[in-house]
């Protein structure tokens, strides 16, 4: 290409001008990028396996910025509190607690989380605190609210992906609920409003009557629950027990949650996600993968094995775990392209209990129980 030339001098403008910068701005920017670079260059995999924190974790939340949530306590014979961890540095940020929390006794009380998308609010639930969903502002580390009072505890907790819907899912049989509020996050102050609540559907009745009378279980309650994208529509497992028992999945409009479908599947379900595009749920029964058409209700096999589940926020990709891998004892880690129903870029793993992307879906995380984690990083668009 030919380099063009002027006869006149060339005037820089004011907003041209090489200006100097702060140098410690410049320092921590490329102390940044050396670390991220020597980090690349020592591994020879799209995957990076540390441990972030140490101890048994219980329950466990990733948020799509990197920071999870664990009840850990800081040394032996010391209360367990609720830790907020960076998965890239590997250290705890901070402590959240409330006002009069119970920390004696609390080692394996029940706990449940659930993060907004931009990682700044956090709801939980723990058994070391009064049974109501904490809000926390994780700006000012303080509760801005408490709301949605419960005598059974969550057993999921779910935040819409845009942010405007929360949900709260409990099993306890005939008492179990799958409660819905929407949120508003005008200023001055953030907002839940109670939209309704699913109780036991006529459908989920026959089906558990059904069970009951062949021997399969009983209606135990909501578990894993999940937003379409477009927060049309919330997807709750609808779990029955027994061993031989089969699962079913409620469809719910949102906000209303007045029309509901139920979907019966084979199998104890073990994780649902949505697809980016609002139309299929991939969910995970008996150890099985499969995909699920809303418009038609009409759902398939994958060819693959799968007990979790995540699918990409923009892309036809899903990140997926198996605890069990063909001749090995240890489990796998995996990415399936979604239009050719594909596996690639498996790693093994054991014991993940959390799959997670982050915000703009260029990395996806996995943690485990004893609180490993395994972070994807790939360029893949």
């Amino acid at each position: 290409m030919p380099i063009k030339t002027h006869d006149k001098p060339h005037t820089i403008s004011p907003s041209q001008q090489i200006v100097p910068r702060a140098k410690q701005n410049l320092a921590l920017r490329s102390a940044a990028l050396v670390t991220r670079g020597l980090r690349d260059l020592a591994r020879e995999s799209n995957w990076i396996v540390k441990k972030v924190c140490a101890g048994q974790i219980t329950r466990r939340s990733i948020s799509a910025t990197g920071t999870v949530t664990a009840i850990a306590s800081s040394g032996e014979g010391r209360a367990p509190r609720l830790v907020l961890y960076d998965i890239e540095t590997s250290t705890p940020k901070f402590v959240l607690s409330v006002e009069g929390e119970k920390l004696a006794g609390a080692e394996k009380p029940h706990s449940a989380f659930a993060w907004s998308l931009a990682g700044r609010h956090l709801v939980a639930a723990w058994g070391a605190w009064e049974p109501a969903l904490h809000l926390f502002d994780l700006n000012s580390r303080a509760v801005a609210g408490i709301f949605g009072k419960f005598t059974h505890f969550p057993f999921a907790l779910t935040w819409s992906e845009r942010g405007n819907y929360f949900a709260s899912a409990s099993s306890g049989g005939q008492e179990s609920s799958l409660r819905l509020w929407a949120v508003s996050a005008d200023a001055p102050a953030f907002k839940i409003k109670a939209c309704g609540e699913v109780r036991v559907h006529e459908g989920l009745e026959k089906q558990a009557y059904e069970s009951e009378v062949s021997g399969g279980g009983e209606f135990a309650g909501y578990g894993q629950t999940a937003f379409s994208p477009d927060e049309k529509i919330v997807a709750s497992v609808v779990e029955i027990r027994g061993e031989w028992a089969d699962d079913s999945i409620v469809l719910a409009d949102v906000p209303g949650i007045r029309n509901q479908i139920v979907f019966q599947v084979q199998g104890h379900i073990s994780d649902i996600s949505w697809t980016p595009d609002s139309n299929r749920i991939l969910y995970c029964a008996a150890g099985q993968a499969f995909r699920l058409d809303v418009a038609t209700m009409n759902f398939q096999p994958l060819p693959f094995g799968a007990e979790l589940c995540a699918c990409h926020p923009h892309l036809p990709l899903c990140l997926c775990y198996s605890s069990w891998q063909k001749n090995s004892a240890k489990g796998t880690l995996f990415l399936v392209d979604l239009n050719r129903n594909e596996v690639f870029d498996e790693y093994a793993a054991e014991g993940i209990a959390d799959l997670r992307w982050n915000v703009d879906g260029t990395i996806a995380y996995g943690m485990t129980g004893d609180g490993m984690a395994f972070i994807y990083e790939q360029t893949l668009i």
